[in-house]
């Protein structure tokens, strides 16, 4: 076996053994990829290839790099089933909440994991490899793992500039419909005020404007802290200010204390949250939205209302999510009109003498989809609870075992 080694050694065919080792050794090389990337995001190894299909892939991959070291001409950009493995790959990373950089740094780990493997082999065949033909090889090793993850990046690129266009369509129509409702609060303002200083002299009449000002005018407060927030999801998600679950759920019953307490309804948070790191303007924006419609909606005319916060992690196919909900005891919501929750303008109680303008589920709604989350409301005898689940991605799940 020596002697076959040296003449492979002699005859400058390193090439075709150590592309014979890499085939024998892709699924330990696959193992030892995995547990990298999951000791770098502390993600459970089953989420990074969460199917059997995408785990296979990674072999897969290897093995066509062991190709393309043994036969360069077949080049890997030709290789279309290890460029679709590539670009599913993409795809997942995507759906997971990777940003960029770290699809950048899995290619990075795997080629110096394949780069070890190979110096360490060619040191085992005597005498000593050429290092013309180890550069010659090293080179083509960088040059495999450049397209796939390249074909891997593009996908996600794509995949990240629709998510954006997605999000600049829905933030225009946003914008034409806070406009126009913004309109209409100054034009009521305005009108009232025109009526107070000149027309209204009866004390009733007064207060009845009055109301309306001061209706109108804290419409229009909701309407510009909903979009404070809204600017400030713009941008890199990475520079967001990032909190744990309860400081944000804490923060958002500081913000409706007064409010609650002066509708006679307690805010409870579960002493069980997760402490996993959330982006703190959704979630903020999310729970005082929910939290402010079940006061609006509680029955004041009865003690013991609540509105309670809880939150538990599911696994999904894509991995894990968090899920929020926002739990009351208040009279619900009619059957027929529970389909149209987050609809824009739609109020379900619309005899209810409360403010809005039924816009704060739909805000709720497209700015938990805008970040790939999803936004929902449950219902049982009584009552009802409202929810939002957001992806558990790399950055936060670091933060929770931490």
């Amino acid at each position: 076996m020596q002697d076959q080694n040296t003449a492979q050694s002699a005859k400058g065919t390193l090439a075709p053994a150590l592309a014979s080792r890499l085939r024998e050794s892709r699924a330990d090389l696959a193992k030892r990829w995995l547990e990298r990337i999951a000791a770098r995001v502390t993600l459970p190894p089953n989420h990074l290839f969460p199917t059997s299909e995408l785990l296979d892939h990674v072999p897969l991959l290897i093995e066509q790099i062991a190709d393309y070291l043994e036969d360069p001409a077949a080049d890997v950009d030709g290789h279309t089933p290890v460029l679709a493995e590539a670009i599913e790959l993409g795809e997942l990373r995507h759906r997971q909440g990777f940003d960029a950089y770290e699809i950048l740094k899995e290619y990075e780990l795997l080629g110096a994991i394949l780069f070890h493997f190979l110096s360490e082999a060619a040191s085992e065949f005597p005498p000593p490899a050429d290092p013309g033909e180890l550069l010659v090889m090293a080179k083509h090793l960088y040059r495999a793992l450049a397209i796939i993850q390249q074909t891997t990046m593009g996908q996600f690129l794509r995949r990240a500039d629709e998510r954006v266009a997605e999000r600049e369509d829905r933030l225009r129509a946003f914008n034409r419909m806070i406009s126009h409702e913004i309109k209409n609060d100054i034009s009521a303002i305005l009108g009232a005020a025109d009526l107070l200083t000149g027309v209204v002299k009866d004390d009733r009449e007064r207060e009845q404007f009055i109301g309306i000002v001061a209706k109108r005018a804290r419409t229009m407060r909701a309407m510009v802290n909903n979009l404070s927030v809204l600017s400030r999801l713009d941008g890199d998600v990475r520079e967001h200010r990032h909190v744990q679950l309860p400081q944000a759920a804490a923060e958002a019953v500081r913000q409706l204390r007064e409010t609650a307490v002066a509708a006679n309804i307690e805010l409870r948070i579960s002493p069980a949250l997760p402490e996993v790191d959330v982006n703190a303007p959704v979630v903020e924006l999310v729970l005082n939205n929910y939290l402010s419609n079940a006061i609006k909606y509680a029955r004041q005319d009865r003690g013991g209302m609540y509105a309670e916060i809880s939150a538990t992690e599911s696994e999904t196919d894509s991995g894990r999510e968090l899920i929020v909900r926002v739990k009351d005891n208040g009279p619900g919501v009619p059957p027929e009109k529970r389909s149209r929750l987050f609809d824009r303008f739609f109020r379900a109680n619309d005899g209810a003498p409360v403010e809005g303008t039924g816009l704060g589920l739909s805000i709720v709604r497209e700015t938990v989809e805008s970040i790939g989350g999803r936004a929902w409301a449950e219902f049982g005898e009584s009552g009802a609870v409202f929810c939002f689940a957001l992806p558990v991605t790399p950055s936060n799940v670091a933060a929770e075992h931490s």
